[in-house]
């Protein structure tokens, strides 16, 4: 670009209608850019257009922070709040999304309670009212339940059907593996307690009812957990709760500890759990949002950096309105 010599300013490059300053593109490349990035990995872009992909990082985070500074979040009021993994180890980010409109609303380094305050103040800084968020759908995090209480003072607690019903599937799951150690036919038989039977292969179905089950631990265990899975049929809040105190009691009395455990922490959930039947709200939008960010992660084989990771989850699952040159 041409430049030019002021007394009082000193040296200027001239600003042209083609190109942002200091971006060393034009509008219409980083138009294209950012329409590859959307759906290729960013060093598969930067191979094909002949350009670090470092260059092309600084595209992406100017044109994702804009149209986040843009987000509106005054009608948000549903949120489902749930972590996925930064990179292998124990780096995760938090993403937070909009159940109403199937966008991630914000996403953030953690997976504490901190998280959710964080969340809250980028939700008033986009138009947004704390207060106004009346329903959160979340899986049992201790840290999860601390932020909302605190951060998120109206909200009522829905705790994801699918997580609880994972921590029935664990203890079915410990049942088993103590009760292989003395009954060498459970072995291989992991899948087979784990999947509902309308699920099952032609094959698991031959093997679960060549089982002596009427004497295995492990097939009471299978019973509880299909029996809490039908709570979620039940037609009311009143009914379900009359239902769980019944599963509860069951459960309880076992003499499967794995399943006794699992249902005390139903218990300390209790309300929470109950609550779906008023809300119905789960996280299976979060979790294929996650499965999309980790799809994308998979084919780029990771980001640099954590910043790098959050705007590619905007990018993809933010639904922002980009307003790219034309």
């Amino acid at each position: 670009m041409p430049r030019i010599r002021c007394e009082t300013c000193g040296i200027k490059t001239v600003n042209v209608p083609w190109s942002r300053p200091d971006s060393g593109f034009t509008l219409l490349f980083e138009a294209l850019v950012m329409t590859m990035v959307s759906a290729m990995p960013v060093a598969a872009v930067a191979r094909i257009v002949g350009e670090h992909d470092t260059r092309l990082w600084r595209v992406i985070h100017h044109y994702v922070d804009q149209a986040r500074a843009r987000m509106d979040t005054a009608e948000v009021t549903e949120i489902a709040i749930d972590e996925t993994a930064a990179r292998r180890g124990h780096d995760y980010i938090t993403l937070f999304v909009d159940i109403d409109q199937a966008r991630v609303l914000f996403a953030t380094e953690g997976k504490d309670a901190d998280t959710v305050a964080a969340f809250a103040d980028d939700l008033a800084a986009h138009g947004g009212d704390p207060e106004a968020i009346e329903e959160v759908c979340i899986d049992m995090s201790p840290a999860f339940i601390k932020g909302v209480d605190e951060n998120l003072p109206n909200a009522a607690i829905t705790f994801d059907k699918f997580h609880a019903v994972k921590i029935i599937n664990d203890a079915v799951d410990q049942v088993r593996r103590a009760e292989q150690k003395h009954q060498s036919l459970l072995r291989g038989t992991r899948y087979i307690w784990l999947r509902n039977p309308a699920n099952l292969s032609e094959r698991q179905r031959t093997t679960l009812e060549s089982l002596p089950t009427r004497h295995l631990k492990t097939a009471r265990a299978y019973q509880i957990r299909l029996a809490f899975q039908e709570l979620y049929d039940q037609p009311s809040t009143e009914v379900a709760a009359g239902y769980l105190k019944k599963w509860y009691f069951w459960a309880t009395h076992s003499r499967l500890e794995p399943v006794i455990d699992a249902a005390h922490t139903v218990k300390r959930h209790w309300d929470g759990i109950l609550r779906w039947f008023d809300s119905k709200i789960a996280n299976g939008l979060i979790e294929g949002i996650n499965s999309l960010v980790q799809a994308a992660k998979s084919k780029a084989r990771g980001y640099r950096s954590i910043r790098n990771l959050k705007a590619m989850v905007y990018l993809l699952a933010g639904k922002l309105d980009m307003r790219l040159p034309t």
